[in-house]
C-alpha cells in the first residue's frame, strides 16, 4: 500500500535521516518514535505529501486515501460541531444536495409526461443509488457514535466550533478523519488533548482499523495497546521491527548486546591475525603467508553496532524551604464562565508532601481549579496558601508563553535572578541545549524542545509546591521517563494533571476525579482509580438493567388480559400494513424505472398511468392507516 525507498532529508547540511527504506501494508499499525527533533513529524508530512524529501521515492497504490491529523488546525467559522464533523462526507453531502434539488423540481413541475421529467426521475434514482452505496443512510448515526466516543455530549452537538478550546477542536478534526474511511491514517500526537476515557476508546477503535495507521506518540501505554510495529528514527537511521514499543525496546537491546559480543569476538580475531601478519613479515620465507593474511583481513566485513542516542535531560526539583503542614486549603470554591458552572462548592485540603493526581474528562474543571490555586482569575469561595509556601506552576500551554523572537539563552537570562544567572548555561546544558543551541531562537524549536525549555525556566524560581498541568505534552518518551524519575524523587508537594496512564503510575498516592462540577477522592494510584471507575460503571449498567426489568415487570402486572389481546391484534394489523407498504413502494419504484427507460412505450397507455396513480393513492391510504394503528398501540 505504501512504499518508501532511500528517503533522505537534510537541514543546513545535516541529515535528519538518510536513505531510509520501509514498506507498509493493510493492518500495519506503526508507532513512529524517536527523540524530539529526530524527524518524526517531518516524516509524517512527507508521507502526507505536505513536504518533499531531498531524495528518495514514495509509491502508493492507485486511489489510496490518506488522512493526516496535524498539530495545527484551522476551522472555518460559523459551523456547529455536527456540521464540521459532516465535512468528512463531502461526496454524501453532494449527493444529498442533488437529491433535494431534484425532489424539489419533481414536486413543483407539472410536465409529468415530458422527456425532461423522465430524465429527472432517472437522475434521482442514480443519485439515490450512489447515496446508499456511500453510506448516506448511516453517516448521521456514525458521526454521533464517533463524537460520543471522543467525549462530546449530545447537548453540545449544535454549539459553534469557535466556542471550543484547541483540544476539543482537535477532537473534532480527529472525528472527521475517523469517519472518512481513509486507507492510511497519519496521527501526530493524537492523545495530547484527550482524557483517559477517550484515549481508551481511541485505542479500541484503532485496533480494529483495517487500513494502515502511522502514529507519532510519546504515550508508551497507548503505543503498546494499539501498535503492532515500531519504526524508530534515531541519529539519521530507521530501525524497524514488527513489535509494539516495549517489546521492540527489549528486542533492540538484545540485538545490540549480540552485536557488541560479536564485534568483540571479531576484534579479538582481527587482533590475532594482525599479530601473525607482523610476525610473518619479519621472515622472508613467510612473506607470502603475510600477504595472504592481509588480503583475507581486507575482505572481512567489520561488524557495526547500532548507534543509540542515550542523551537525556539531567533534571531535579530542589525544595526551596520547608512549608507548614497544610500547604493549600480550598473552601467552597465555585467558578462559572457566563451561564456555565465549571466548579461548584469545592473544598480540599492539601498537606505537605502529598502527591496528588487530578483526572477526569476535558472541560470538567481540572485546569480551572489549578488556575484558581495560582490566582489567575476571580472565583467564589477561598483558597489559602500555607506558611512559607512557594508555588511553581507549569501550565498546559506553558510553551506558548515563551517569546519566539528571542534566543534560548536570553529567555533564561531574562527570567533569572542575580543568584542563579551565572548558572543558566549549565542549566540549559542539562536540558540538552548545548553549544550553539543556546543561540537559537525559540520559534525554531519543536514542541517537545519548547516544553524542555519551559521546564528549565521553571527551575529558576524557588519552589516547594509543584503544580503541573499536562507537563508531558510533546515530550519524547526518554524525556518523560527522566521527568517522572525527578518528580518521584521530589520531596515537596505535587499536584499533577495528566492523561498519560504510564506517566501517572507510581506517581501519586491520592487521585481526585473532577466530574459534574464536583470532585471525588480515591485513596490510591491511577491503577486503583481506573479499577474503581470500571467497577462503578459496571454497577451503573447493572443498576439500569435491574430498573428496566422492574419497570417491565410492573407494567406487565398492570396490563389486563383484554389489553394484551387487543395489543397483539393491533401489532398483527400493523405488521400487515407495513408489508403492504413495502410491496407498494417496491412496485412504484419499478414503475418509475420503467417510465424512465421506456417512456414513449407507455405515453399513450392510459391503463398504465391509471394503475400507477392507483398504487400511489393506495400507498397514501396505507400510510394514514399505519399512523392510526401506531397511535392506538402507543395509547394502549
Amino acid at each position: 500500500m505504501l512504499n518508501i525507498h532511500n528517503l533522505s532529508v537534510s537541514f543546513g547540511g545535516t541529515y535528519l535521516f538518510e536513505e531510509v527504506t520501509f514498506r507498509m501494508g493493510a493492518g500495519d499499525r506503526v508507532g513512529l518514535v524517536g527523540k524530539n527533533g529526530a524527524g518524526k513529524s517531518t516524516m509524517l508530512k512527507i508521507l502526507a505529501g505536505d513536504f518533499k524529501p531531498d531524495s528518495g521515492q514514495i509509491a502508493t497504490e492507485k486511489e489510496v486515501r490518506i488522512g493526516f491529523l496535524r498539530q495545527d488546525i484551522d476551522f472555518e467559522g460559523g459551523r456547529t460541531v455536527l456540521e464540521e464533523a459532516y465535512q468528512a462526507f463531502k461526496e454524501i453531502k453532494l449527493y444529498e444536495t442533488k437529491i433535494e434539488e431534484i425532489n424539489h423540481q419533481l414536486v413543483t413541475r407539472t410536465d409529468y409526461e415530458s422527456e425532461a421529467y423522465s430524465e429527472l426521475i432517472q437522475q434521482l434514482s442514480d443519485y439515490q443509488h450512489q447515496y446508499e452505496i456511500h453510506g448516506g443512510y448511516n453517516y448521521v448515526g456514525d458521526t454521533e457514535k464517533i463524537l460520543l466516543g471522543l467525549g462530546f455530549k449530545r447537548d453540545v452537538f449544535e454549539n459553534q466550533t469557535e466556542t471550543f478550546s484547541g483540544g476539543w477542536r482537535m477532537r473534532i478534526e480527529l472525528a472527521k478523519l475517523l469517519l472518512q474511511n481513509n486507507d492510511i491514517l497519519l496521527l501526530d500526537e493524537p492523545t495530547n488533548h484527550l482524557d483517559i476515557e477517550s484515549i481508551i476508546w481511541l485505542e479500541s477503535f484503532l485496533r480494529n482499523y483495517p487500513g494502515v495507521v502511522v502514529i507519532v506518540s510519546h504515550d508508551k501505554m497507548f503505543l503498546d495497546n494499539v501498535t503492532n510495529r515500531t519504526i524508530e528514527i534515531s541519529l539519521g537511521k530507521a530501525y524497524d521491527f514488527n513489535k509494539p514499543y516495549s517489546q521492540y525496546l527489549e528486542l533492540r537491546h538484545e540485538i545490540r548486546e549480540k552485536q557488541l559480543a560479536t564485534q568483540k569476538n571479531q576484534a579479538k580475531k582481527i587482533e590475532e591475525t594482525e599479530k601473525l601478519i607482523e610476525k610473518f613479515r619479519a621472515k622472508a620465507s613467510k612473506a607470502s603467508m603475510a600477504q595472504s593474511l592481509i588480503k583475507k583481513l581486507d575482505k572481512v566485513e567489520r561488524i557495526e553496532v547500532d548507534e543509540d542516542d542515550n542523551s537525556v535531560m539531567n533534571i531535579s526539583f530542589p525544595v526551596s524551604k520547608v512549608p507548614g503542614r497544610v500547604v493549600i486549603e480550598a473552601e467552597h470554591v465555585t467558578k462559572a464562565y457566563g451561564d456555565k458552572t465549571i466548579l461548584k462548592d469545592i473544598s480540599l485540603l492539601v498537606e505537605r508532601g502529598s502527591k496528588i493526581a487530578f483526572v477526569g474528562q476535558n472541560g470538567q474543571g481540572k485546569s480551572t481549579f489549578i488556575k484558581a490555586i495560582v490566582n489567575e482569575f476571580e472565583y467564589e469561595g477561598s483558597i489559602k496558601l500555607g506558611h512559607n509556601v512557594q508555588v511553581g506552576y507549569f501550565a498546559q500551554n506553558q510553551a506558548e508563553y515563551l517569546d519566539g523572537e528571542i534566543t534560548l539563552l536570553q529567555t533564561m537570562e531574562d527570567a533569572a535572578t542575580d543568584t542563579n544567572r551565572a548558572k543558566v548555561r549549565d542549566m540549559l546544558g542539562s536540558f540538552l541545549f548545548r553549544g550553539d543551541d543556546v543561540e537559537k531562537k525559540v520559534k525554531v524549536l519543536s514542541g517537545g524542545e519548547r516544553n524542555r525549555l519551559a521546564l528549565c525556566k521553571l527551575l529558576l524560581q524557588p519552589i516547594n509546591v509543584l503544580v503541573m498541568d499536562e507537563p508531558t505534552n510533546h515530550l519524547d518518551i526518554k524525556s518523560k521517563n527522566v521527568l517522572k524519575a525527578a518528580l518521584q524523587k521530589y520531596e515537596g508537594t505535587l499536584l499533577l494533571v495528566s492523561h498519560d496512564r504510564d506517566f501517572l503510575q507510581d506517581m501519586s498516592n491520592l487521585v481526585y476525579e473532577f466530574k459534574d462540577q464536583k470532585i471525588k477522592e480515591y485513596l490510591g494510584d491511577i491503577n486503583y482509580f481506573l479499577e474503581q471507575r470500571n467497577l462503578e460503571n459496571m454497577r451503573e449498567v447493572e443498576k439500569k438493567d435491574t430498573e428496566k426489568k422492574e419497570v417491565t415487570a410492573n407494567n406487565n402486572s398492570k396490563t389486563s388480559y383484554e389489553d394484551q389481546k387487543k395489543n397483539k391484534s393491533l401489532q398483527n394489523r400493523l405488521s400487515k400494513i407495513e408489508s403492504q407498504i413495502q410491496q407498494l413502494e417496491k412496485d412504484i419504484q419499478n414503475d418509475d424505472k420503467e417510465l424512465a427507460s421506456n417512456y414513449d412505450k407507455h405515453a399513450e397507455n392510459a391503463a398504465f398511468f391509471t394503475a400507477y396513480n392507483k398504487k400511489k393513492q393506495e400507498l397514501d391510504k396505507l400510510l394514514e392507516d399505519w399512523e392510526i394503528v401506531q397511535g392506538e398501540i402507543d395509547n394502549l
